[in-house]
């Protein structure tokens, strides 16, 4: 059975909504951030990185949300474009811009707008910015199409829905109006029911919700570890 490391951040999201938009048996193996599961040494042994989501398929290891998906797409055959060169370029295309562009920006938007020991009015203002342009680009492209490879719903749109949900903590609620076809998307994803049960798998584990001292020397160990 396949076994999903996961926490209830957007990156895991988006491959729990594989897993229950697939049906597949999985075993979900919670990794609380915020007590330093992350840095354990049996979990850097399935992910090096120090994140979440992994997965373990047998003797296969998989780490890195968009890579799971591309994984789980092709184990399954299932929420993939069809296989000729235009299709899969653009599936590689959007899941890479995804995986570098929207999640990182997104990321370090919410880090400096809520996390930051200083509010930062540069770093604010700059991955504020970045995450607006590449939600801008995904609402320009969904503009002429119902998901982001045309008709048919795939990885691609899981890898979207992960991070785009999330637009009210990344740059505020009041800038949801500037999206309305990512909005569309995005509201249609999280009514499946599917989506409401990968919400839910947070709510199998007691996670630790407070941001004090031992969450923030887990996750921020730049506050503690000094390079220069």
């Amino acid at each position: 059975m396949l076994k999903f490391y996961y926490s209830g951040a957007p990156n895991p999201m988006k491959v729990a909504l594989f897993l229950e938009e697939s049906g597949l048996a999985y075993e979900p193996m919670p990794v609380d951030t915020r007590k330093g599961d992350q840095h354990k040494p049996e979990y850097l042994a399935i992910n090096p990185n120090a994140k979440v989501p992994a997965l373990v398929d047998g003797d296969a290891t998989v780490f890195d949300s968009n890579a799971i998906l591309l994984y789980l797409g092709e184990k399954t055959g299932k929420f993939m474009p069809p296989n000729t060169p235009k299709a899969r370029g653009e599936l590689f295309s959007w899941m890479m811009f995804v995986a570098s562009g929207v999640g990182p920006f997104s990321g370090q938007s919410v880090h400096f707008r809520h996390y930051a020991p200083e509010k930062l009015p540069y770093a604010v203002n700059r991955y504020m910015f970045e995450a607006m342009r590449h939600f801008g680009i995904l609402e320009a492209h969904l503009a002429k199409r119902r998901y982001m490879l045309g008709d048919t719903y795939t990885i691609v749109d899981m890898a979207v829905w992960g991070w785009a949900r999330l637009i009210p903590t990344v740059i505020g609620e009041e800038h949801w109006a500037k999206f309305p076809n990512l909005k569309r998307l995005v509201d249609e994803i999280s009514a499946r029911p599917a989506a409401a049960r990968a919400i839910a798998i947070k709510d199998k584990h007691k996670f630790k919700t407070e941001m004090d001292d031992e969450a923030r020397k887990a996750m921020f160990r730049h506050l503690h570890e000094k390079v220069a």
